[in-house]
Formats: structure tokens, C-alpha cells, sequence
């Protein structure tokens, strides 16, 4: 097996994008020995949609294409971004009870730190950013509660 594999994909900035975005991981994550049916595999199916749902809905107009990228390190490490062109960062607003959104970002925090990862954002050359995850990786098993690092 490579130390070091890769996938993308580059879909139009439109709602239906979304779920083509979280099939594709999914296939790629299968191709790569994780089963669909695993914790892990949801788990990293709802980042993707909702990062891939902020780089739709968040972006005004000004990301035509938002790019998945998909990673897997020496099979330890599995890193997920989803880039668009918009120079904005994502922000963590408060979760006020009447908000119908605004809570993506500390969702998608909080399952990455669950599994013993973390989130980071990186500029692009382009003047955009990525959102990153990255995620403990063993094939062809996910991490059980059992496995996860413990919450501080």
C-alpha cells in the first residue's frame, strides 16, 4: 500500500453538490478499506456535508466550484478539506436556542476532536481557504467509543 494517497473532486457551488460530495467520500474511504456501514464513515460523511453545505451557502457567489480533497497518510491518518475561493473563514457563532444555523463548525469540531483529531483552516494561493479535518485512520475498522482518545 502507497504511504500516501490521494482523491478530489471539483463540484459546482449548487445544493445538489452536497450529497454528491458525501457519496464520493464514501466511495473513496471504501476504495481505501473502510467500509460504509462503520462509525467513522458517518461520522466523516457529516463533516463533508456540512462542510461542503458551508462552502455552498456561505461563499456569496463568489465560489463558483468548491474542491473535496480526501487523504490518507501511512495509513494512519485520514485528512478530509473542502476548498472554496471565498477569503472568508468560517466562524463558530453561538448556539442560541432560536438559531436555525450557525452550528456546523462546532459540530464539525467536536466529531473531529471525538475521534482523536482536529480542524484547521488554511488560506490558498488563490486567496480562498480550505477547511480541514484530520482524523486517526485504520483500515478496515473504525474506532470504536472504546478506541477514542478520552474528553478532557
Amino acid at each position: 500500500m502507497a504511504d500516501h494517497q490521494e482523491a478530489s473532486v471539483t463540484l459546482p457551488s449548487e445544493p445538489a453538490s452536497v450529497s454528491v460530495a458525501r457519496a464520493y467520500v464514501t466511495d473513496v474511504l471504501a476504495e481505501w478499506g473502510l467500509p460504509a456501514d462503520t462509525d467513522m464513515t458517518d461520522t466523516v460523511r457529516l463533516i463533508v456535508s456540512e462542510l461542503a453545505t458551508n462552502a455552498v451557502q456561505h461563499t456569496l457567489g463568489q465560489s463558483p466550484t468548491f474542491t473535496v480533497d480526501v487523504e490518507l497518510v501511512r495509513d494512519e491518518q485520514l485528512r478530509v478539506g473542502v476548498t472554496d475561493s471565498h477569503p472568508r473563514y468560517p466562524k463558530r457563532l453561538p448556539a442560541a436556542v432560536q438559531q436555525d444555523n450557525g452550528r456546523g463548525m462546532v459540530i464539525i469540531r467536536s466529531l473531529a476532536v471525538e475521534y482523536g483529531g482536529r480542524l484547521s483552516v488554511s488560506p490558498t494561493a488563490e486567496g480562498g481557504k480550505t477547511v480541514w479535518i484530520a482524523l486517526p485512520f485504520q483500515r478496515g475498522r473504525c474506532l470504536s467509543s472504546a478506541d477514542r482518545p478520552a474528553q478532557r
